[in-house]
């Protein structure tokens, strides 16, 4: 068994025979002077030796400390080799979290201009909708849903306000004769049970009467993933958000059958510690991300990018 002095105190003792001198080893550490004259006692007595000459306020190693301090400063240099190649791996993968919807609809479609542009970081995606624990979860960046107000406790981006509206494929729009909300009612709508739909409804100007005086008809599924490719396969109708399934609509495999969209008292954030701000592979993804958020939000009319304290201004 290694019968070692306490860290804390050799690490102090390593600064302050490398500065000969206490005022500058509290410096490079953070310390005060007194916290460092007090380690340096405290490894003393660990010892039973002096470390240190102490005279008319200045310091100098005694025979042990001269001993001790070029082979300390080598473990020091032997343990930071040590971790250096950890530090370079950590550095070179980022691991980002996201919720399942948002990561197969979002990022698994647009991942791929991250890589052309930083091919030199691994992109490692953890999917789950727990909310992330930075300080428990080997995760550098996270995206998240967020009620009311920005996420407490991290850096936080706003990326698009949660919403839906009612989406299919052409050929279920034209073969069902789709042409005002009321229709919807007839058809087979997936997930039909989720809240979304009533209330969209409610936005449509459709009574509660009309809306359970003919049922429910559809196929309950579980995620909006699932609703959206049923919905590809022309299996009926879904609640989508439009960002989630943008690829789908510009190639023509789903169609958003009216303007009018329910929005949550919800938003889309990337999260991080404050601490890893300006990482640079934090700062990579987050200016990537961020980018990509504006582009799509030049191109949108239904105020899904603005916050919801511009979108009421607006």
């Amino acid at each position: 068994m290694r019968r070692l002095p306490p860290l804390a105190a050799v690490r102090v003792f390593e600064a302050a025979a490398r500065h000969g001198n206490f005022t500058r080893a509290a410096a490079e550490l953070g310390m005060t002077q007194a916290a460092v004259s007090y380690q340096v006692k405290l490894l003393e007595e660990r010892l039973g030796t002096s470390l240190f000459s102490r005279e008319k306020k200045q310091v100098a190693l005694t025979e042990a400390g001269r001993k001790a301090a070029p082979m300390v400063s080598s473990a020091f240099d032997t343990i930071d080799d040590a971790f250096a190649a950890a530090r370079s791996q950590n550095d070179d993968l980022l691991t980002v979290s996201s919720s399942q919807t948002f990561a197969s609809n979002w990022l698994a479609r647009n991942l791929g201009g991250f890589q052309v542009a930083r091919p030199e970081l691994a992109l490692r995606l953890h999917t789950s909708d727990t909310l992330v624990d930075f300080a428990r979860d080997e995760v550098d960046v996270a995206v998240r849903v967020w009620r009311q107000g920005r996420p407490p406790g991290v850096a936080s981006h706003f990326l698009m306000r949660v919403h839906a509206t009612p989406m299919c494929s052409p050929e279920c729009r034209d073969r069902l004769g789709i042409s005002e909300p009321g229709d919807l009612l007839d058809v087979t709508q997936l997930s039909p049970h989720d809240d979304w739909w009533d209330r969209w409804f409610e936005l449509a100007g459709i009574s509660v009467i009309d809306r359970t005086s003919r049922g429910k008809r559809g196929i309950r599924l579980d995620g909006q993933v699932f609703d959206g490719n049923a919905a590809i396969a022309h299996q009926g109708v879904a609640m989508l958000s439009p960002p989630m399934w943008r690829a789908d609509i510009l190639a023509g495999r789903l169609v958003q059958l009216f303007p009018l969209t329910l929005f949550e008292p919800f938003a889309y954030w990337l999260v991080y510690p404050e601490h890893k701000r300006n990482v640079p592979k934090v700062k990579a993804f987050r200016e990537w991300l961020l980018a990509e958020f504006r582009r799509e939000a030049a191109e949108d009319e239904s105020g899904a990018f603005l916050e919801p304290e511009e979108a009421a201004e607006a």
